[in-house]
């Protein structure tokens, strides 16, 4: 990669704080856990943080609240090498914040949005910037969907690329459908999703990811799976954001559209090997690495 590509991640900015349980509690009953941590978090944060250590120069366009979580997350935004300069200190506003419940290699998580919720389409207008000077756009769904539909809106005037992550799961109307480039849901949202993933004019925008069996897209009408890479799970929590910051990376660069989404399959791979939804975040040399010692073993 001669020059840096550049992904503007419009998205939220979470502190995650999470509990390792051997038991899911029921309604009512209380358990003892085994191990408790706060770590970075938040959908648009973690796809930055994953775009930024796969070689993009990453604008993120966020808020968090003038609190001390707010003001950690936006000093390690700055660390991971992230343009801060559109991520606000909201004053009166809590930072967001991401309930994980860890249990037999799975999670849970309850999001409250916090100063998220600040993340308006006048925000957006404000921080116009950050948008007209990227290659691509990423954008998730823990913000506004007014700004969602804000976003796409300005991506298509300027001829940029969108990738919309829909998750979690809300009803999306048919301007975003339509404006958006590429949908990347998880097997659950795409279930979800299934009336509109039938509607050929559609069909391929979508690339569903499968967890260790992969990833699948519609090329030329034709579903095509894209295998996945089987390694050691410690957490799954952030795997999604790792891919979606891995395909930008690469849809930016033009790379073609299975090449991308096998390198994020690999990213995604690497990402569960570690706690946190940060802490397995590969770098790009880990990815080519990882790569070639299984091209290596074909």
């Amino acid at each position: 990669m001669n020059e840096k590509s550049t992904v503007c991640v419009v998205g939220s900015i979470n502190m995650d704080l999470t509990v390792s349980t051997s038991v899911i509690p029921n309604q009512g009953e209380t358990v003892l856990g085994e191990s408790f941590a706060t770590y970075p978090g938040g959908k648009g944060a973690n796809q930055a943080v994953a775009a930024a250590r796969l070689g993009s120069h990453v604008k993120m366009v966020g808020a968090v609240g003038h609190d001390v979580f707010g003001i950690s997350l936006k000093e390690h935004l700055q660390k991971e090498g992230i343009d801060t300069s559109s991520t606000e200190l909201i004053p009166e506003q809590s930072t967001g914040t991401a309930t994980i419940i860890l249990s037999n290699n799975d999670n849970r998580i309850i999001v409250a949005p916090g100063a998220n919720r600040s993340v308006t389409p006048s925000y957006v207008e404000k921080h116009r910037a950050a948008i007209e000077e990227s290659d691509i756009i990423l954008l998730q769904m823990e913000i506004p969907i007014e700004t969602i539909s804000y976003v796409v809106t300005i991506a298509k005037e300027l001829n940029i690329s969108v990738i919309l992550n829909p998750a979690p799961y809300q009803p999306l109307p048919a301007a975003i459908l339509n404006q958006v480039d590429y949908m990347t849901p998880n097997a659950l949202e795409a279930e979800l999703f299934k009336n509109d993933l039938i509607d050929d004019d559609l069909l391929e925008k979508w690339i569903t990811t499968k967890g260790e069996q992969g990833s699948s897209l519609y090329v030329n009408g034709k579903e095509v799976h894209i295998p996945g890479y089987p390694v050691p799970v410690k957490d799954t929590t952030g795997a999604g954001d790792t891919f979606n910051g891995a395909l930008a990376t690469q849809l930016a660069q033009g790379i073609s559209i299975k090449k991308a989404v096998s390198f994020a399959n690999a990213a995604a791979a690497l990402s569960v090997t570690e706690k946190g939804a940060q802490g397995g975040m590969p770098t790009l040399g880990e990815v080519e690495n990882f790569l070639k010692e299984r091209s290596d073993e074909i």
